[in-house]
């Protein structure tokens, strides 16, 4: 059962600030990437307009307002969003009416999940997913989605893996059959977790064929995980490949293992659209790592310390470089969704974002980044993912 959002989670009636720093600086607006969708390098990530980041009082206010108005001036024109993540789709879509004059709807694109909506609370069957789709429709105040996901799929789907935590690029090589992909391997139901993921995404491919969605896709933490069930739906009757894959924290300094994944979701699985999310890692490379993350002990070690062989204030500035670099047009080629919480946090954003593709990394730049990645290396957590659920204890931990 979904719970709604506060209904007092809603933007002041009166005029919202418009000062200089609501305006966007002069320079280059984030491009359009020659994707599928049409969507841009930036993504806006809405998970920050929930309490795992921001008191109802910011939610309420203005700030919500302003960095959404800020980030479409920028040409940041997709957001990204769930159900699951309390009021973000309520505060997004008050947001967005706010600036309706400004920014009609067919200026930007609504991406959002379905199919989590706790911590250890998942429904796939497809009466939860028609009426999660449709409260989120009534929650962003729009007739249609751009896109939308099914909400962590590793955590519904039959378990198959070599391992749970580490390094899953064996899962490409000799320990494909461990991973369920193996040739001959992709069309194999394992279990009833497995046929659950295919029941929900043919009620999504309803909602695509009613209009009410334009693009429909899964998102997870495992990339092993994400490739197995992309190839299990596109083999599985109507035999078609999913539109969209999200894949996040897999493309940051501490681990870049989807970039491996990359040309088999396209080659091999045929997905239309991949989107990478979380250049910081759910907060793990902030200077504050949530109470709630999932990073054990000694990889929260090896980032204190990697912030400190960097230098401390450039650190979440390179981390930022880092994954927008990786997913530009000259190496992965995938939109980025980076989740920010004011204005200041958008300016200094597309201040990267701009760096990148305007200079080349200095000498002493590359340096810095090689020690970081030295670091992780040596701790023995570069490239490594924690389990996702954690099937010893059969928690989540987010």
């Amino acid at each position: 059962m979904v719970t709604p959002a506060p209904l007092s989670l809603i933007v002041p009636s009166e005029a919202a600030p418009d000062e200089e720093e609501d305006k966007a600086l002069s320079g280059a607006p984030v491009a359009l990437l020659e994707n599928a969708f049409c969507l841009p390098s930036l993504i806006l990530g809405a998970g920050t307009l929930s309490n795992q980041y921001n008191s109802n009082d910011h939610l309420s206010g203005f700030a919500p307002m302003r960095l959404v108005r800020l980030a479409l001036r920028y040409g940041i024109k997709a957001f990204d969003t769930s159900i699951y993540y309390g009021p973000s789709e309520v505060v997004l879509g008050n947001a967005l009416r706010s600036v309706k004059d400004e920014f009609p709807r067919e200026s930007y694109q609504l991406m959002t999940k379905c199919g989590r909506f706790g911590a250890n609370s998942f429904d796939y069957s497809p009466v939860a997913i028609r009426n999660s789709v449709l409260q989120s429709l009534r929650r962003l105040q729009t007739e249609y989605l751009d896109t939308v996901y099914l909400h962590d799929v590793e955590f519904v789907c039959t378990p198959v893996q070599a391992k749970q935590t580490g390094n899953h690029a064996l899962a490409l090589t000799e320990e494909k059959a461990a991973y369920g992909l193996e040739e001959g391997q992709e069309g194999i139901i394992h279990g009833e977790g497995d046929q659950k993921i295919l029941d929900a995404f043919a009620e999504l491919r309803k909602m695509k064929e009613e209009g009410l969605i334009r693009s429909i896709g899964i998102t997870g933490y495992p990339v092993a995980t994400l490739l197995r069930l992309a190839l299990l739906i596109f083999h599985n009757p109507p035999y078609e490949p999913i539109d969209i894959l999200l894949s996040y924290s897999h493309i940051s300094l501490q681990n870049s293992t989807f970039a491996e994944f990359v040309s088999h979701f396209r080659q091999r699985a045929k997905v239309k659209q991949l989107v990478a999310a979380s250049p910081f890692s759910m907060g793990l490379l902030t200077p504050s790592i949530p109470h709630w993350h999932p990073a054990p002990e000694g990889l929260r070690k090896a980032v204190t310390k990697a912030r400190a062989e960097y230098g401390g204030d450039g650190f979440i500035d390179a981390a930022l470089a880092y994954s927008i670099r990786r997913c530009g047009p000259e190496d992965l080629d995938v939109p980025l969704v980076v989740g920010v919480s004011t204005p200041a946090e958008v300016h200094k954003c597309v201040q990267v974002w701009r760096k990148v593709h305007e200079k080349p990394m200095s000498a002493d730049e590359r340096q810095k980044e090689a020690e970081v990645l030295e670091v992780f290396s040596r701790a023995g957590f570069l490239n490594w993912s924690w389990a996702s659920p954690d099937r010893t204890t059969g928690v989540s931990r987010l």
